[in-house]
């Protein structure tokens, strides 16, 4: 059995969560789920990162101490998991006293092997980013993330020496040409390489929020190194037998952009000189944007998901960012967008194909699925007894493909051809056309009869190959399908913590729908939106 364990960033608390924390999160969930149903072992983790400046300023700016102010936001992004229906293995604070105690034991390895020293420095700092600058890597003398003025700074610290690890960095990414994806963010990373590394400060001596430098209580660790080692710490004591020898290293850490410096480099120069593996593969995704421009709670530019989610579901939410936006790439979002999204695809398109489906199989054979005619039923198991079965096959292949290369829009584009393909084949095969020819006596009738029960064989059999191949992007939609079309119901098989299970992949194949199931047909799954 395979194992695979993927990271999301660990979210900020200075503020509220975002459209964008949904979008990471609903990305890695759909991915965990996948490498679920292909047997492997799976381990997600997601969290929050709770130190630095940003975060004392937040607490401060609402008469709360930092431990109070994250202890309340961390809630909320604990929600963002919930509400988009991430089944997260495990959910790390950087207060976790584990997470802190780890930390220390990380740096002080660094310490210890002479990477770390005690230097002072000047010069340009992003609060927004907590991050120092050079002038040139400004726009327009502001911060090209956040679009605000850094402010100048000096202060004793401790510095990593990046630069002694540029010559083994630029090698390992030479070694391994698809360490990032997608290869546009390798290239830029690549190059930052070669333009040259300057060692860098991880430590703050003004700021006391954060985790003490072993070594040193005057100062604390800088709030990036802190949160980067997350994704080692959480394994040494989250629940389970001996989690870094069954997932480290890391098989994706998913990201936006803006952070692709710090998981690109300095992570891998820091486990460089910890004496740890590096992880297999960076995802970097693109931004959501709103009206044009990259979200960002600094800019206070975001989109609340939280009411869509409340209002339509998790599943809908996230089929339209996955649908919307080519994941790795920028896009647009909008209110409007997701509407169109869901009544065009969503309602008119799977919902209507589940309607009419089940309806047709309740009017026509008293709601059991019928068995395909004489002969049909093992030709459909070898994949040549349908119209369809060469299709489903290969779209099952080609969706497996896609998900394995982390294409999460590739895939779900894919499985939608296929959705429209069964649409088309309702027309084609016109079964109120055949139920009415049916009814006619003789051989016609017969031949009538045995095209009606294939046809409905094949539309309940590609609902059911749906719901294995839709499963990992809306899984509470695959368990409604799995329910109606008759299989096993699938909420009474949640487990000890409630999480639905993911059905094997080995379901992906044409031909597996046993006859005689019983068929409801139920309410629309996707009620239309009407402004």
């Amino acid at each position: 059995m395979g194992r695979f364990f993927i990271t999301t960033p660990i979210y900020y608390v200075n503020d509220v969560p975002h459209i964008g924390h949904a979008y990471t999160t609903s990305a890695a969930d759909v991915a965990a789920r996948f490498h679920r149903q292909l047997g492997e072992d799976v381990f997600f983790l997601t969290g929050t990162d709770e130190h630095g400046t940003k975060v004392e300023q937040a607490a401060s700016a609402r008469g709360l101490s930092p431990k109070e102010h994250v202890d309340e936001v961390v809630q909320k992004f604990k929600d963002v998991a919930v509400k988009v229906g991430a089944s997260n293995d495990f959910f790390i604070r950087t207060t976790d006293p584990q997470h802190e105690k780890f930390v220390q034991q990380f740096v002080q390895k660094c310490y210890d092997k002479g990477d770390i020293y005690k230097s002072s420095y000047s010069g340009l700092y992003c609060p927004a980013c907590e991050a120092y600058y050079i002038e040139e890597n400004l726009v327009d003398g502001l911060c090209p993330d956040h679009g605000t003025k850094p402010v100048y700074m000096e202060e004793d610290n401790y510095f990593f020496r990046l630069s002694a690890f540029q010559d083994r960095l630029a090698a390992f990414y030479k070694s391994r040409p698809d360490f990032v994806r997608p290869k546009h963010r390798y290239n830029e990373a690549l190059s930052f390489i070669e333009q040259g590394l300057e060692d860098i400060s991880v430590s703050r001596a003004t700021l006391k929020w954060g985790i003490g430098v072993p070594w040193d209580e005057s100062q604390v660790i800088y709030v990036w190194v802190d949160a980067l080692i997350n994704y080692l710490s959480a394994l040494h004591y989250a629940p389970g037998d001996d989690l870094v020898a069954r997932f480290w290293p890391a098989d994706y850490h998913m990201m936006a952009q803006d952070i692709l410096k710090f998981h690109g480099i300095i992570w891998p120069a820091l486990l460089m000189s910890a004496g740890y593996e590096l992880p297999e593969h960076l995802f970097i995704h693109g931004y959501l944007k709103l009206g044009g421009e990259k979200m960002s709670k600094t800019r206070g530019n975001v989109m609340d998901p939280f009411p869509l989610i409340e209002r339509y579901g998790a599943d809908p939410f996230r089929f339209y960012c996955l649908r919307e936006v080519s994941f790795g790439q920028d896009g647009m979002v909008s209110e409007e967008g997701f509407k169109a999204r869901y009544n065009t695809e969503l309602a008119n398109e799977l919902g209507n194909l589940v309607s009419r489906s089940t309806s047709m199989i309740g009017k026509y054979r008293g709601g059991a699925v019928p068995a395909p005619p004489a002969g049909r039923d093992q030709a459909a198991l070898e994949g040549t007894g349908s119209p369809l079965a060469v299709e489903a096959n290969d779209t099952a292949d080609k969706a497996r493909a896609q998900l394995e290369d982390m294409d999460l829009s590739g895939a779900l584009e894919t499985i939608w051809v296929f959705v429209r393909r069964l649409n088309r084949y309702v027309e084609e095969q016109a079964p109120w056309k055949l139920a009415k020819e049916a009814g006619a006596e003789g051989s016609a009738g017969v031949s009538a009869a045995a095209a009606l029960d294939g046809t409905l064989w094949d539309l309940a059999e590609g609902l059911r190959l749906l719901s294995v191949l839709l499963h990992p992007f809306i899984p509470q939609t695959c368990a409604a399908i799995r329910e109606r079309l008759g299989l096993e119901p699938v909420a009474a098989e949640a487990g000890a913590e409630g999480r639905l299970p993911d059905p094997s992949w080995d379901g992906a194949r044409w031909g597996l729908l046993p006859a005689g199931l019983t068929v409801v047909a139920g309410a629309p799954l996707f009620p239309r939106i009407e402004d």
